[in-house]
């Protein structure tokens, strides 16, 4: 539990930069597409023998690049992420029948187990968020530029394809390191609802960010200890909770 605790509210700090940028930019989506790409990933993993996490984050990656790669050559951003979403899902379904014996732990990578996070997660979801942090910290200004008018930035000469590079591979990094937390299925409402949720209450980009950790954070805290009262799925229970507040927001901001 103690390590649960710990990883909800890393990963709150990490999910609330990186789906602030997310829905500011109106791309919910790919966060979808990247986390459908992973299955890939781990179905190839267990194919092939080795680790399905570093393989999903290769395809994690990967699939990030390659919305990007198709979007600059004109084909609509919401196409892109429908083919990589396909794209990702098929694989890790053929990989998956062609391996033989049983696949452990893929409902964990499907469903999610906030009591599964160990040690070393905690030190790869610290160091990302680090690492984001201090990205941020450098970028700041640049990174609100480009997430409310990439047109403009361009006009001015900022360094956009450098920020949507940086950020889409870290939106990757963090969907797979989220993985094991709360599973494929519902890691995008971790990445959007409480950013939706401060949206209602506030436009400018710190504020959000800032009110987005403590929404996440509160979400997954008491998520946790309901799951934990009631003894259901601590992922579907924060999920829920989310959701909520959502609705909660939406009835008090209309």
């Amino acid at each position: 539990m103690t390590n649960a605790m710990a990883g909800v509210t890393l990963i709150s700090i990490a999910s609330a930069m990186i789906g602030s940028y997310i829905v500011t930019r109106r791309m919910v989506f790919i966060s979808g597409g990247i986390t459908h790409a992973c299955f890939g990933g781990l179905g190839l993993g267990y194919y092939l023998g080795i680790s399905p996490m570093m393989m999903a984050s290769l395809f994690a990656v990967g699939g990030a690049l390659g919305v990007e790669r198709l979007s600059r050559s004109g084909v609509r951003r919401d196409s892109a992420i429908a083919v990589v979403w396909a794209l990702g899902m098929a694989l890790g379904i053929l990989f998956i029948f062609l391996t033989h014996g049983f696949v452990p732990e893929l409902n964990t990578f499907l469903f999610g187990n906030v009591l599964t996070i160990t040690r070393a997660d905690l030190i790869s979801f610290a160091a990302l968020t680090a690492l984001l942090i201090g990205f941020y910290l450098c970028f700041f200004r640049l990174i609100v530029s480009v997430s409310f008018d990439q047109d403009f930035a361009r006009t001015r000469n900022l360094p956009v394809g450098f920020i949507n590079m940086a950020m889409t591979v870290l939106v990757a990094v963090s969907i797979v390191l989220t993985i094991r937390m709360i599973g494929i299925m519902l890691l995008m409402s971790l990445v959007s609802l409480p950013q939706m949720v401060a949206e209602r209450f506030t436009h400018r980009y710190l504020p959000m960010v800032l009110l987005s950790v403590g929404i996440s954070l509160a979400g997954c805290l008491g998520g946790l200890w309901g799951a934990y009262l009631i003894s259901v799925p601590a992922s579907a229970a924060i999920v829920l909770l989310l959701v909520a507040a959502y609705g909660v927001a939406s009835l008090i901001k209309r």
